[in-house]
């Protein structure tokens, strides 16, 4: 079902750059006491958890799957977790590989469409705690992932609900977006730090033997298209950056959901083109999708500058409080 959403953006502050920028200005929430786990995976390698507020089986534990190059340092990350604890929930943070200050053991990372951490990270949740509830929250990239993820589990999945915030489910339209006009600073900001965190890893491992790719070369990749043609598409077994988006672009998976899930999107983010925006026909029954005409990318800050309201913090708590409880 097609929402439209209530969210009204804060006074004179609706521009989609506005929106998006004012998140990282404002003042945001200091978490305490989070404590860190590192979850060992098959294939040698790891992730680091996140954990705000003790976990006990038989309490609520609701995933957040962060975007690209996020970690428990974003700003969004802090605001909907403290939003989770305030609920009474254990919120966990599950870093994707190499995100947590800790570089990944293996040549590979992660990307928009794999789900095989995400999902053994829910399948040791339910061995450590089968008696607590789970839900899920996925931010750009990693709302993306998580709504394919929910797709390959249908009607199995072990999260009662799931949440995707400002998701590229179409990542074509959106590398396409991220370069043009303004939108090619944010482009510049993520495949710089994309780039030093490869140039870094090629320290140790010889990309130019395993991927072609020598570290000069590294330096010169400009664009999404590029850095996933010439790294994301070899790195993780597809064979161009044309495959990797086709595969991976969770809008085509949709009507596979079997278990009720909100899908947030703003008209104006500037990550994405309008076009990337599924229609009624493409939602499976389960899947509300609620569109705001702003919000920019991760934004949705109402309210006033004296008083700022971040209307995530609201929204998402809302709708997975109608889901999750005791087992």
């Amino acid at each position: 079902m097609i929402i439209q959403s209530q969210f009204r953006p804060m006074s004179g502050l609706s521009n989609e750059h506005i929106q998006t920028l004012l998140p990282f200005l404002l003042k945001k929430p200091v978490l305490k006491d989070v404590e860190l786990q590192r979850l060992e995976l098959n294939d040698g390698d790891f992730v680091d958890l996140a954990w705000l507020g003790k976990p006990e089986n038989g309490r609520p534990i609701v995933v957040l799957f962060h975007g690209l190059e996020g970690s428990i340092d974003s700003h969004y990350v802090k605001t909907i977790m403290c939003s989770l604890q305030e609920q009474g929930w254990t919120a966990l943070l599950m870093h994707f590989r190499g995100c947590s200050n800790t570089p990944n053991r293996l040549p590979r990372s992660y990307h928009s469409g794999e789900t095989e951490d995400a999902r053994y990270l829910l399948g040791w949740l339910n061995q450590e705690f089968p008696a607590s509830s789970l839900a899920a929250i996925g931010v750009s990239l990693g709302g993306n992932m998580l709504l394919k993820l929910q797709a390959e589990y249908g009607g199995s999945s072990p999260l009662k609900a799931a949440v995707s915030i400002c998701a590229p489910v179409q990542l074509s339209l959106s590398a396409k977006q991220l370069s043009q006009g303004v939108s090619r600073i944010y482009q510049w900001h993520l495949i710089n730090r994309l780039n030093k965190k490869m140039y870094d890893k090629a320290g140790r491992i010889d990309f130019e033997a395993l991927i072609g790719l020598n570290k000069n070369e590294i330096k010169q990749i400009k664009t999404f298209w590029q850095f996933d043609d010439r790294i994301t598409a070899p790195l993780h077994g597809f064979k161009d950056v044309h495959d990797y988006y086709a595969k991976s672009s969770a809008r085509q998976y949709l009507k596979a959901i079997k278990k009720p899930a909100l899908m947030i999107h703003a008209l104006d983010d500037p990550f994405m083109q309008r076009d990337s925006v599924p229609d009624q026909s493409e939602l499976s029954s389960f899947i509300d999708l609620e569109i705001c005409e702003h919000g920019g990318h991760i934004g949705f800050v109402a309210g006033s500058l004296a008083k700022p309201i971040f209307w995530l913090q609201q929204r998402v708590p809302e709708y997975i409080s109608k889901f999750i409880d005791d087992k």
